[in-house]
Protein backbone atom coordinates (compact mmCIF):
# COMPACT_ATOMS: atom_id res chain seq x y z
CA UNK A 1 0.00 0.00 0.00
CA UNK A 2 1.06 3.58 -0.52
CA UNK A 3 1.06 4.41 2.80
CA UNK A 4 3.10 1.90 4.37
CA UNK A 5 5.88 2.84 1.23
CA UNK A 6 5.81 6.24 2.66
CA UNK A 7 6.25 5.17 6.14
CA UNK A 8 9.20 3.23 5.35
CA UNK A 9 10.72 6.73 4.06
CA UNK A 10 10.01 7.99 7.78
CA UNK A 11 13.26 8.48 9.82
CA UNK A 12 13.58 5.69 12.57
CA UNK A 13 13.89 8.03 15.28
CA UNK A 14 10.34 9.66 14.32
CA UNK A 15 8.42 6.24 13.34
CA UNK A 16 7.90 4.75 16.75
CA UNK A 17 5.89 7.57 18.03
CA UNK A 18 4.26 7.63 14.45
CA UNK A 19 0.57 6.01 14.48
CA UNK A 20 -2.45 7.23 12.42
CA UNK A 21 -5.63 5.99 10.69
CA UNK A 22 -6.54 6.37 7.67
CA UNK A 23 -9.81 6.31 7.17
CA UNK A 24 -12.24 6.43 3.77
CA UNK A 25 -15.30 8.47 4.09
CA UNK A 26 -18.09 8.40 1.99
CA UNK A 27 -21.30 11.19 2.43
CA UNK A 28 -23.48 10.00 -0.94
CA UNK A 29 -24.40 6.72 -0.08
CA UNK A 30 -27.98 5.14 -0.24
CA UNK A 31 -27.83 3.73 3.12
CA UNK A 32 -31.17 5.11 5.71
CA UNK A 33 -31.42 3.33 8.80
CA UNK A 34 -34.80 4.13 11.54
CA UNK A 35 -35.96 3.85 15.06
CA UNK A 36 -39.17 3.67 15.46
CA UNK A 37 -39.96 5.29 12.67
CA UNK A 38 -37.97 8.17 13.15
CA UNK A 39 -34.50 9.32 12.49
CA UNK A 40 -31.70 8.30 14.56
CA UNK A 41 -30.48 10.53 17.22
CA UNK A 42 -26.83 12.74 16.45
CA UNK A 43 -23.99 10.26 17.51
CA UNK A 44 -25.69 6.97 16.10
CA UNK A 45 -23.24 4.35 14.88
CA UNK A 46 -23.95 1.31 13.07
CA UNK A 47 -21.14 -1.42 12.63
CA UNK A 48 -22.56 -4.65 12.31
CA UNK A 49 -25.44 -6.32 10.45
CA UNK A 50 -25.38 -4.62 7.42
CA UNK A 51 -21.29 -3.76 7.36
CA UNK A 52 -18.84 -6.98 5.91
CA UNK A 53 -17.44 -8.49 8.62
CA UNK A 54 -13.98 -8.81 7.23
CA UNK A 55 -14.15 -4.92 6.90
CA UNK A 56 -13.46 -2.22 9.31
CA UNK A 57 -16.66 -0.35 8.37
CA UNK A 58 -18.84 1.90 9.91
CA UNK A 59 -21.73 4.12 9.57
CA UNK A 60 -22.31 7.55 11.72
CA UNK A 61 -25.41 9.58 11.84
CA UNK A 62 -23.44 13.28 13.35
CA UNK A 63 -26.37 15.43 12.53
CA UNK A 64 -29.96 15.80 13.24
CA UNK A 65 -32.63 17.41 10.40
CA UNK A 66 -36.00 18.69 10.42
CA UNK A 67 -37.24 17.88 7.69
CA UNK A 68 -36.62 14.47 5.49
CA UNK A 69 -34.36 12.05 6.27
CA UNK A 70 -31.02 11.93 8.00
CA UNK A 71 -28.26 10.60 5.57
CA UNK A 72 -25.17 8.52 7.73
CA UNK A 73 -21.88 8.66 6.60
CA UNK A 74 -20.06 5.63 5.84
CA UNK A 75 -16.18 5.18 7.06
CA UNK A 76 -14.24 2.61 5.61
CA UNK A 77 -11.09 2.55 8.09
CA UNK A 78 -8.14 0.71 5.86
CA UNK A 79 -5.31 1.66 7.82
CA UNK A 80 -4.71 1.63 11.79
CA UNK A 81 -1.62 1.64 13.69
CA UNK A 82 -2.88 3.52 16.34
CA UNK A 83 -4.48 0.33 18.03
CA UNK A 84 -7.69 1.73 19.25
CA UNK A 85 -10.58 -0.17 19.97
CA UNK A 86 -13.12 0.60 17.48
CA UNK A 87 -15.62 1.87 19.44
CA UNK A 88 -13.02 4.74 20.42
CA UNK A 89 -12.64 5.47 16.61
CA UNK A 90 -16.03 5.85 16.27
CA UNK A 91 -15.69 8.12 19.25
CA UNK A 92 -13.37 9.95 18.25
CA UNK A 93 -15.00 10.59 14.68
CA UNK A 94 -18.05 12.06 16.13
CA UNK A 95 -16.60 14.22 18.30
CA UNK A 96 -14.54 15.71 15.45
CA UNK A 97 -18.05 16.64 13.47
CA UNK A 98 -18.09 19.46 16.33
CA UNK A 99 -15.22 20.84 15.45
CA UNK A 100 -15.54 23.11 12.49
CA UNK A 101 -14.96 27.01 13.10
CA UNK A 102 -18.06 28.09 10.57
CA UNK A 103 -20.69 26.33 12.32
CA UNK A 104 -22.10 26.04 15.51
CA UNK A 105 -23.70 22.91 15.42
CA UNK A 106 -22.41 19.11 14.09
CA UNK A 107 -21.27 18.38 10.49
CA UNK A 108 -21.76 15.53 8.42
CA UNK A 109 -18.21 14.57 8.11
CA UNK A 110 -15.48 15.08 10.48
CA UNK A 111 -14.08 18.81 10.40
CA UNK A 112 -10.69 17.89 8.97
CA UNK A 113 -12.69 16.02 5.76
CA UNK A 114 -14.45 19.91 5.45
CA UNK A 115 -11.36 22.03 5.89
CA UNK A 116 -9.44 19.30 2.86
CA UNK A 117 -12.75 20.08 0.73
CA UNK A 118 -12.92 23.65 1.39
CA UNK A 119 -9.22 24.34 0.74
CA UNK A 120 -9.70 21.83 -2.32
CA UNK A 121 -12.30 23.95 -3.88
CA UNK A 122 -10.37 26.81 -3.48
CA UNK A 123 -7.04 26.40 -4.83
CA UNK A 124 -9.09 24.50 -7.69
CA UNK A 125 -11.13 27.00 -8.55
CA UNK A 126 -9.86 30.21 -7.56
CA UNK A 127 -6.26 30.43 -6.57
CA UNK A 128 -4.55 27.86 -9.99
CA UNK A 129 -1.44 27.17 -8.26
CA UNK A 130 0.10 26.33 -4.95
CA UNK A 131 -0.61 28.31 -1.90
CA UNK A 132 2.04 30.92 -0.40
CA UNK A 133 4.25 29.12 2.25
CA UNK A 134 3.10 32.15 4.31
CA UNK A 135 -0.25 31.22 4.99
CA UNK A 136 0.85 27.62 6.14
CA UNK A 137 -0.34 28.23 9.30
CA UNK A 138 -3.35 30.20 8.83
CA UNK A 139 -6.97 29.18 8.07
CA UNK A 140 -7.44 31.68 4.72
CA UNK A 141 -9.65 28.90 3.06
CA UNK A 142 -12.61 29.36 5.72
Amino acid sequence: MAVDNALVEVPARVLPRCSMAFIIVSKRINTRYFVNKQNPVPGTVVNDVITLPERYVFFLVSQSVRQGTVSPTSYNVILDTMGFPADKIQILTYKMTHLYYNWSGTLRVAAVCQYAHKLAFLVAESIHRAPSAALDRQLYFL
